[in-house]
Parts: C-alpha cells; sequence; structure tokens
C-alpha cells in the first residue's frame, strides 16, 4: 500500500476556485484611445501597489521585469506626496502671516508635482500625433501580451497573465506579427497604407520588407524626440504651477458648496491657467531681467525640442524612403573581378 502524503502545496491549492478567464486569450493589438490608455493605466497602477510587490516579498519566480518596472509608478507617488506634506503638514506650527506664505508655497508645490507629471506624459502626443498624421506610424500602439508563467504546483493551471506594452517599445525588435492581417487579401494592407505615405510607391510585392526598415529609423528618431522634450515640457508645466495667480485660484477654491464649489473651481482653474502662462513668458508683474527672458526661453526650448524632433524624424523617414529608389549602381558600367 502507499501511504505517501500529498504534498502541503497541492493541498493547498487543491481547493482553490479557478482563476478568473484572462480578458485576452492571446497577444492583441489594442485601439490607442482614451478607453484604453485608462483601463492600461488603472490596471498597472492597481496592481503596482497590491499584486506585484506581494508577488516580489514572496520570491514568486514569475515575478519579472515588467512588474518591476511598473511598480516604479509607487515611489514617484509616494514621494510626490511626501514633498507634498513636507511643505504643507507643519503649517499649523507657524504664524497666522507665515502660515499664508507656507500654504501658498506648498500648494504651489502640489500643483507643481501634478502638473510636472501631466506634461510630460502628455507632451508625448505632440511628438507622435503629428509624425502620425505625415508617415502612418503610430508609435504609441499598445497591445496586451498574455504571458505564460511557471506552475506553482503539479497540476497548476493558473499561469496566464497579462502584461500591456507597446507594438514598437523595442527598437531593434517590434512586434511586427502584429501589424499583419488576418488574411492573405490584407495581410500587408498596413504596410501598404506606411509605403504609400513615405512615398516608397503603391502595390509593392512586398511592402513590409520596404517598410520594416524605415520603421525602426521612424521609432529611434521620435523616442529621442519624446525623451528631450517631455522633460522641458514638464519644466514648463513646474514653471506654470508656481506663477502667482494660482493665489486666487486656491481662494476661490474654498468658496461655494457642491456643484457651485465645483464650477467656480473650473473656472477659476482655467482663467488663472491661462494668466499663469502669461506670467511665465512674461515674467510677471516687475520681472527683474532674468526672469523676463527665462520663461520665453524655456518655453522656446520645448516648442523647439518639439518641432525639431517631429521634423527630423518625419523628414528623415522620407528622404531615406527616396534614397532606397535611386538604383547606386550603373548597370551599363563594366566590372572586373580579379
Amino acid at each position: 500500500m502507499n501511504f505517501s502524503v500529498q504534498p502541503q502545496s497541492e493541498v493547498a491549492f487543491s481547493g482553490r476556485k479557478s482563476q478568473k478567464p484572462l480578458k485576452y486569450q492571446k497577444d492583441t493589438l489594442l485601439n490607442n484611445n482614451l478607453k484604453t490608455k485608462f483601463e492600461m493605466g488603472s490596471d498597472k497602477l492597481v496592481k503596482a501597489f497590491t499584486k506585484y510587490p506581494a508577488k516580489g516579498l514572496k520570491g514568486d519566480r514569475n515575478s519579472n521585469f515588467y512588474e518591476f518596472l511598473t511598480m516604479g509608478t509607487v515611489p514617484y507617488l509616494l514621494g510626490s506626496a511626501a514633498l507634498m506634506g513636507v511643505f504643507n503638514l507643519a503649517n499649523k506650527f507657524f504664524t497666522p502671516f507665515a502660515q499664508s506664505k507656507a500654504g501658498s508655497i506648498g500648494k504651489k508645490m502640489a500643483l507643481g508635482v501634478a502638473f510636472y507629471g501631466i506634461a510630460k506624459e502628455a507632451s508625448k502626443a505632440l511628438i507622435n500625433k503629428p509624425v502620425k498624421a505625415m508617415t502612418g506610424v503610430d508609435t504609441e500602439m499598445p497591445y496586451a501580451k498574455v504571458v505564460e508563467g511557471f506552475p506553482k504546483f503539479e497540476g497548476d493551471t493558473n499561469t496566464k497573465a497579462v502584461e500591456y506594452h507597446k507594438v514598437f517599445e523595442s527598437v531593434e525588435f517590434p512586434r511586427y506579427d502584429l501589424l499583419y492581417g488576418k488574411t492573405n487579401e490584407d495581410r500587408n494592407a498596413y504596410y501598404d497604407k506606411i509605403a504609400k505615405k513615405l512615398g516608397l510607391g503603391e502595390n509593392l510585392a512586398s511592402s513590409d520588407k520596404e517598410v520594416k526598415p524605415r520603421l525602426k529609423e521612424i521609432i529611434a528618431r521620435s523616442n529621442t524626440a519624446k525623451s528631450i522634450s517631455s522633460y522641458l515640457w514638464a519644466a514648463t508645466g513646474v514653471g506654470i504651477a508656481i506663477q502667482k495667480p494660482w493665489d486666487n485660484f486656491f481662494v476661490a477654491a474654498k468658496k461655494g458648496k457642491g456643484f457651485e464649489k465645483v464650477k467656480n473651481m473650473a473656472r477659476s482653474f482655467g482663467n488663472n491657467f491661462v494668466k499663469s502662462v502669461k506670467d511665465l513668458w512674461t515674467g510677471g508683474a516687475n520681472p527683474t531681467k532674468v526672469q523676463k527672458y527665462a520663461g520665453k526661453a524655456l518655453i522656446g526650448a520645448a516648442v523647439a525640442a518639439t518641432v525639431i524632433g517631429v521634423a527630423n524624424t518625419v523628414i528623415n523617414a522620407k528622404k531615406s524612403a527616396k534614397l532606397e529608389d535611386k538604383n547606386i549602381f550603373d548597370e551599363n558600367r563594366k566590372v572586373v573581378v580579379d
């Protein structure tokens, strides 16, 4: 007779309910719209604070580099909250006059942190949208990746997980396979569209082979442009947040109740945002020589980096496409090989 004891792990998991079916059963291309961005962002944020840290602390071998990078959101948000708290929580220990001054600085600090993050992410669209319009390439195209993990016990079938990535996340290894059509008729439809946009021609025999080298160039150049311009726009966001007109917004935010209060805040936010941008550009009411030109330099640098980044990406992509059409070798010239 066999009196072997069932392993503890199997006992622990044998009665567990089956895992909720995954939203995606295979790697799936997603629409690049606000709904998708919200779903991806909320999924990553929740798991970064709950599931992924728990897996790492338990030593789960299914914990991977994607989860590690996703958890980078945690220190960013906690650090931002701590930065806000340092300038706001100690206000009650100050005199009334000092409290009002510190309160204003603290609120602007909080606003600056928010504007920094928003401007840094939103500014990527200033590169992506024009590049997409002129080349047809959406460098931020998302997809859901189904990852197969290691089983935790014998007979474990709940080993799959969904990760959110971008098709052109890797310059060297983009997910070209997701861009092909499902039938022979539309197999190269995506590549045909890009080839036409870049001036490579129409009805090409192998448009995918012609387009892929151009895609890599577009990805590399646009990624560099986004990296440079996003930090300049983030700095611009901080510069807007520290302007004097926001003091009026903080006062207006305390007035009214319920819907009326929200309405007042929205109106005041819009008005003071415009005024703050103007103050950053002009330097305020009585600017020093440095203040008079610092804002212009910052905004100008952000705009210039964006325009140059888009131009560099698009012009070089179309230029290389034209060079591809030229015959480098003269067929009429004789070549002698020793």
